[in-house]
């Protein structure tokens, strides 16, 4: 827990012993104290961020701006706020598999468990031992509440938000959940942390679809992330390349982190990649039905995406992987019963076979297709490959 230079009474002494002590007694690898007031200019930045529709289709941002610009709003109760961190690092370099174009790569904080599920219970416990030692009111948080948390851990000094927008800690790189409790009791605050980013660009830099218009600005539409996670729809043709095979979320701003040198391997077990969801095969999971969907992903945060959206972007995966044993597999799919999965089976198809083989898939598929987004998937890959036979053409010609 970290430590303020200013004097405080005996009772808070005592008080933040108890917090240190049950966070840690609670697997918690950082914990410190803010107040409410201490992120005066995260309103204005979130704000910006809206207005310049950086948020993309998450309309529950614009919709909560108030309540997230001021902890007060949300709660005018609350007097202090108790920001705690759980480490979730990796055993290894999750840019790894990147290069195995025959597996998908799933962002390391969904290999096992959902975070939500395993810190908010233990936040509840914690907070029930405050309540019971300091008395007053407590509500828990664990991402699931317009609660800006990542300015509010910078506040309490647990770390800074770096260039790529994420928490950034000295002690943990950038591999942690955060989580927080509102009280009533009035806790001494910690000071907060500063920047260490300096002149490093390393996040900004890797970032495959250049989803940073400038340092600590985020564009979420352009996140894979938010590509891959957030967004029902299609994904736009113009980042599927770029994905590669992340079939949900991304870690490149993550893992390039240099602060990532001090980081450690999760000590929770319930945070560890299971051994099924490291790497697997695009074969074992174009095959999945709903149910074998449910059952693969039971407990991850994976399964909040449902089946069709997960499906459209193993797809894209497919369809980036030059790998031809696949092809059966995503015809196959050009007949599932989601709009969203066959549109993304056409476009990985369009990339899998020949131009000839592929309008002979067209003849079959197309006429019957009643979906308007599936037939602008079709329109334009269509297009799109008559454009560039036309250039092979004139390129031959010249």
């Amino acid at each position: 827990m970290r430590t303020s230079t200013s004097e405080r009474p005996a009772r808070g002494d005592t008080l933040r012993q108890l917090i240190a002590r049950e966070a840690e007694r609670a697997g918690f690898d950082a914990v410190a104290v803010t107040s409410p007031d201490a992120i005066p200019l995260a309103p204005s930045r979130l704000r910006q961020f809206v207005a310049e529709g950086f948020h993309g289709s998450m309309d529950w941002i614009a919709e909560t701006l108030e309540r997230r610009a001021d902890p007060k709003t949300l709660w005018p109760e609350v007097r202090s706020i108790i920001v705690v961190a759980m480490n979730y690092g990796p055993d290894n370099d999750p840019r790894d598999i990147l290069a195995r174009s025959d597996r998908g790569a799933i962002s390391v904080y969904a290999q096992n468990r959902d975070y939500h599920d395993v810190m908010k219970g233990r936040l509840k416990e914690m907070a029930g031992r405050l309540v019971a030692r300091a008395g007053g009111d407590v509500k828990v948080f664990v991402d699931t509440a317009p609660v800006m948390e990542k300015p509010l851990a910078e506040a309490a000094g647990i770390g800074w938000q770096g260039k790529h927008s994420n928490l950034v800690s000295r002690e943990h790189g950038s591999w942690l959940f955060l989580g927080s409790i509102f009280t009533t009791a009035e806790i001494p605050a910690d000071a907060a942390e500063e920047d260490h980013c300096g002149s490093c660009r390393a996040c900004l830099d890797v970032c495959p679809t250049d989803a940073f218009p400038a340092p600590y600005r985020l564009d979420a539409r352009r996140c894979i992330s938010y590509l891959t996670i957030e967004n029902k729809g299609p994904i736009p043709a113009e980042f599927r390349q770029a994905i590669g095979n992340r079939i949900y979320g991304c870690d490149d701003c993550l893992a390039v982190c240099p602060w990532n040198k001090f980081a450690t391997q999760a000590s929770e077990a319930k945070l560890s990649a299971r051994e099924d969801l490291r790497e697997p095969a695009l074969a074992d999971l174009l095959a999945l039905d709903d149910a074998a969907f449910r059952s693969l992903f039971s407990g991850s945060p994976v399964k909040r995406i449902g089946r069709d959206r997960f499906l459209r972007n193993v797809l894209i995966a497919a369809g980036n992987s030059a790998d031809l044993t696949l092809v059966p597999a995503c015809h196959t799919l050009l007949a599932d019963t989601s709009p969203l999965v066959r549109g993304a089976a056409v476009w990985a198809l369009s990339r899998l076979v020949a131009a000839p083989e592929f309008a002979t898939l067209a003849l079959e598929h197309r006429p019957g297709e009643t979906d308007e987004t599936v037939l602008a998937e079709w329109a334009g890959v269509q297009e799109g490959l008559a454009h560039r036979a036309r250039g092979a053409q004139t390129a031959g010609h010249a």
